[in-house]
């Protein structure tokens, strides 16, 4: 028997019904269409609008798509992560309640939290668990209700995110498919930003951070710009380099959706043509640690068993990375 691989064997996503368009943002902040669409990409995004409802809402429902497309039974779950920027709540693991939620009864569960490359991450975390042999089933969700941490008085930030989820189903694979690589990055450096100044143990909240807007996300867009396009795109070629892959072995690149400026820079550094790039950015938005899953989604009828996937992310902290797994079925 050959080695042991961690495979993708099902997906499943959720987005909210609520759509902020362009437009609609016109009229809350001083910016419009063109201005949007020439820097980002972005068309409109999806908002969780329910009272009451957060990120927990939105990975419930895509495990459960993920749950019913895959006839799976959640006791057989070993584990549940949530990659997430936003948990519902402090302390307490969203994914412990997920888990619940869903029936997945007999698994362990817990949160994971890079930003922009939680998913990134979480797929490498997930991979060792199936490699090491003691977990089959794991299930990972990237999960985000952005909109629950941005100011939409601010253009620098309102214009850009999303909320949504999406899931998949990682399992052993003897085929020699699933994950064969990764080059993960992190730069302390980038905290200083994109950021959340208060909430955290250096700055609780009290009345004056409420007031200052201090709980909302800060961006210093050129920065952060400059350092994703060169850094993403970085990774992206190591890992074909190292993986001796040309533009005609890899079928698709699997981009974090932040700007179609960087997803483009990326996609040009390795030579690939745009054609193979995911991209749903003008549907959705930034959906942080949610945009790879819903890729796989939107993508998932035209991957072909043994296709060759470059995923590549980056996220406040700073953290960044790129993967390289071999797709393990035909929908």
């Amino acid at each position: 028997m050959g080695k042991t691989t961690a495979a993708i064997t099902a997906v499943g996503a959720y987005v909210p019904d609520h759509i902020l368009t362009n437009k609609m943002l016109e009229s809350m902040v001083e910016t419009n269409d063109e201005w949007i669409t020439t820097r980002t990409g972005i068309k409109e995004r999806r908002i969780l609008k329910e009272e009451g409802k957060g990120t927990s809402f939105m990975a419930i429902k895509a495990a459960e798509d993920l749950i019913n497309k895959s006839n799976l039974d959640p006791k057989e779950i070993d584990m549940v992560l949530v990659a997430t920027a936003t948990p519902d709540l402090q302390v307490a693991a969203t994914a412990a309640y997920v888990a619940s939620e869903i029936g997945a009864e007999n698994a362990f569960a817990y949160d994971l939290q890079a930003a922009c490359s939680s998913f990134l991450y979480g797929m490498s975390t997930a991979s060792s668990y199936i490699e090491s042999g003691r977990y089959k089933k794991i299930l990972l969700i990237g999960a985000d209700k952005m909109s629950s941490i941005i100011d939409y008085t601010d253009r620098a930030t309102c214009i850009i995110f999303g909320d949504g989820a999406g899931a998949v189903l990682f399992e052993p694979n003897q085929e020699s498919l699933g994950l064969q690589d990764e080059y993960l990055r992190s730069d302390g450096i980038g905290r200083n930003f994109l950021k959340i100044d208060a909430g955290g143990s250096i700055l609780p909240a009290n009345e004056e951070t409420v007031k200052n807007k201090q709980h909302y996300v800060f961006q210093d867009g050129k920065t952060v710009f400059k350092f994703a396009v060169s850094n993403m795109a970085d990774v992206s070629a190591k890992i074909m380099e190292r993986n001796n892959l040309t533009e005609q072995d890899v079928q698709w690149l699997v981009p974090h959706q932040a700007n179609k400026r960087i997803i483009d820079a990326t996609a040009n550094r390795m030579g690939v043509s745009s054609e193979k790039v995911m991209m749903n950015i003008q549907r959705y938005g930034n959906t942080t640690s949610a945009t790879l899953p819903l890729l796989l989604a939107d993508y998932e009828k035209q991957l072909k068993k043994g296709d060759n996937l470059v995923f590549a992310a980056f996220g406040g902290g700073f953290t960044w990375g790129s993967i390289y797994l071999k797709w393990a079925y035909n929908s």
